[in-house]
């Protein structure tokens, strides 16, 4: 087994992929023994005013001054005869150097990652890829898979997803024959002996852009969203979650039909990509075309039976009729599909509550502050757990 390096104290979960009524983001490359069909057909730039957002690929993996003068300077003042990946890693994890902090608030470029020292996994992959390039160091960058975890923001499902990176040493001989080193920003017994597919840069690229573009999407930035996402298939024709965001936004501005392509593309590729289908049965439901749309919601209900959140709306309903204890087991049942869901176990606190059980409502709020993906819901959940526990002391 390849060793794994220790995660930062930070939240869980990293808000990296859209699904369900909306963009699905991070979905890796298909392996494919013919080349993928072209995606660019499917692009209107007439639809959309010009983006002031800077979409180059060059500036998601460029090293600032600031970047390069840490690493030629603090960095290789501490390798010496050490084994740079060691060096790295010790920047990133131990205090009193970067501090870097988990804040899935945005998906900063390498650049903006060290800047603001904080940032969610994608985010702090690319900036440890950037510095491992620097150093002479050979990454490889990993899907892993995982079960969907879903989040929602301005009325986007958000399916999570995670990547981290391989290194290996080039250049000399490590010391002491270490094998290659594994930097994940997730605790390990979330990843280990999970299935993992590895990434070429291109990929990575098309998904940062991906992100970007559901960003925007959630800001209400259309026109940024669609050079984002318009920049992620041309990076990576093969990345179907970005043809599935280039749908999402074609229904923000009312384009159906381009929707309905776009989403079409993907299902003929990936037929049982349960976000296109979702999307797709909505879309065709708004047009009153309902065998049409049954038809793909059986396929739908075959592979995901119970809809992200599906449950949790029920414990809401539950708790909103006054029936606590019905709103608990809602929640209990969304939480064994969902355990690292904040908002979820917020909830669940808060109908632990009105049962009279503290213990547990303490114990949601703890796990909702641990598995927020920003910092501000963090601050959030911890003042809410500081003020139930002072409550219980009075």
């Amino acid at each position: 087994m390849l060793p794994s390096l220790p995660p930062l104290r930070s939240p869980h979960r990293p808000a990296l992929r859209w699904a369900t009524l909306l963009p699905v983001l991070l979905l890796s490359a298909c392996a494919t023994l013919r080349p993928p069909p072209d995606p660019t057909p499917l692009l209107r730039d007439a639809l959309f005013e010009p983006s002031q957002d800077d979409t180059d690929p060059a500036r998601v993996l460029a090293m600032s001054d600031a970047m390069r003068a840490y690493a030629d300077t603090e960095l290789r003042a501490r390798i010496g005869r050490r084994d740079a990946r060691r060096v790295l890693i010790e920047a990133l994890h131990e205090r009193g150097q970067l501090e870097i902090a988990y804040d899935a608030t945005r998906t900063g470029n390498a650049a903006e990652t060290f800047e603001a020292r904080r940032g969610n996994c994608l985010a702090l992959v690319l900036m440890t890829g950037a510095f491992s390039r620097h150093l002479g160091l050979e990454v490889t960058y990993r899907n892993v898979v995982m079960e969907p975890q879903y989040s929602r923001a301005a009325g986007l499902t958000l399916e999570t997803g995670h990547v981290n990176l391989l290194m290996a040493q080039s250049g000399h001989r490590p010391l002491w024959g270490a094998n290659d080193l594994i930097i994940d920003f997730l605790p390990t017994p979330e990843t280990r002996g999970r299935r993992v597919e590895a990434l070429e840069e291109q990929a990575v690229l098309a998904m940062y852009m991906n992100n970007r573009a559901a960003e925007r999407l959630a800001e209400g930035r259309v026109d940024d969203a669609y050079a984002w996402v318009r920049a992620a298939l041309r990076q990576d024709p093969r990345h179907g979650a970005a043809a599935n965001t280039l749908a999402v936004i074609y229904m923000r501005r009312g384009a159906l039909k381009e929707a309905e392509d776009a989403l079409r593309f993907v299902l003929a590729r990936e037929p049982e990509n349960t976000a296109a289908l979702s999307n797709l049965v909505s879309m065709l439901r708004s047009q009153g075309r309902g065998a049409e749309a049954e038809h793909h919601a059986t396929l739908l209900r075959r592979l995901q039976p119970v809809m992200p959140f599906e449950l949790f709306e029920k414990g809401r309903q539950a708790l909103a009729a006054g029936d606590a204890l019905g709103a608990r087991e809602f929640f209990a049942k969304e939480l064994r599909l969902q355990p690292f869901q904040h908002e979820v176990h917020f909830w669940a606190a808060q109908a632990a509550l009105q049962l009279g059980d503290r213990g547990q409502a303490d114990e949601h709020l703890r796990m909702a502050a641990d598995y927020s993906p920003t910092l501000a819901g963090q601050k959030l959940y911890t003042a809410k757990l500081e003020r139930l526990r002072a409550a219980r002391l009075q």
